[in-house]
């Protein structure tokens, strides 16, 4: 007999790190930090307040890599997160970090389609994307990864992201349904579903990564896992990885750091390597 997994338990980060208040903190000064020490411009792509990408360029080659940001939908904005385009900047690598609304003044597929939005913006500058994104961000780094991109603007080309690299993503919203944290969601399942890249058409081109930490719960590590193995099975190329000890709110630090695996992957990603 097989037993009843509390969602609850496996998806609310917040109970399951009770640290995280110092984390987050964390995050917001070294955002500070990097935006006073580092150049960067802020470009819209829409009309809201939210609708606007924090570019910190370099001079280097490669494809842009965007980094989206989490906080399940409702929370946070992309100024606790600049300071995890150092890695890659350190490489020569520019980075682009997208806001967009949040639930409940918006709808999950509001969001993702504010996040399509931010792409076709960053496409003008001429080079590919690789989308990476850390737990909401993870689950639109998705999206965008299996989007139909000349169904959203006919002049974009069919590969514009040649590559998602999702830290700790959710691929089926399903689980979220009976959670509290649905609350501001308003998701039924229907519009879960409909939400849900896991039960898209897979891309038919490019690669996923896709990332957690080790101390994370079974349903994020089950989560990853089948979107890795049904793409794979679509064609594909997939990469799961555990970040060892490391929960969901410490398994993107790596990202400010030149050596770490997980920037030397996107690195890899972003010079075609």
């Amino acid at each position: 007999m097989t037993a009843e997994i509390d969602y609850e338990a496996e998806y609310n980060n917040r109970a399951r790190v009770p640290e995280h208040p110092a984390l987050i903190a964390g995050w917001a000064r070294d955002a500070k930090a990097w935006r006073e020490r580092e150049s960067f411009r802020t470009i819209s792509y829409g009309p809201g307040a939210r609708h606007t990408i924090d570019v910190f360029a370099s001079r280097g080659e490669g494809d842009l890599v965007i980094f989206i940001h989490g906080g399940y939908w409702q929370a946070l904005d992309r100024s606790f997160f600049s300071h995890l385009a150092a890695g890659l900047n350190a490489h020569g690598v520019s980075v682009a970090i997208p806001g967009y609304d949040l639930c409940p003044q918006v709808s999950v597929d509001d969001i993702i389609g504010q996040m399509r939005m931010a792409a076709r913006e960053l496409a003008r500058h001429g080079r590919r994307l690789v989308v990476s994104g850390h737990s909401a961000g993870g689950h639109l780094a998705a999206c965008l990864m299996a989007t139909d991109w000349r169904s959203v603007d006919p002049a974009l080309p069919d590969d514009l992201v040649k590559a998602a690299y999702a830290i700790s993503g959710l691929f089926d919203l399903a689980p979220l349904v009976e959670t509290s944290i649905n609350g501001a969601l308003r998701l039924d399942e229907a519009a879960a579903r409909r939400a849900s890249p896991l039960f898209w058409r897979p891309p038919a081109h490019g690669s996923l990564d896709a990332v957690v930490g080790g101390d994370e719960s079974d349903e994020y590590h089950r989560q990853s896992k089948t979107i890795v193995d049904r793409w794979a099975r679509a064609g594909i190329e997939t990469r799961f990885a555990a970040a060892p000890g490391a929960n969901h709110f410490t398994v993107i630090a790596p990202l400010a750091d030149p050596d770490s695996p997980m920037t030397r992957r996107l690195l890899d990603l972003a010079l075609d390597r």
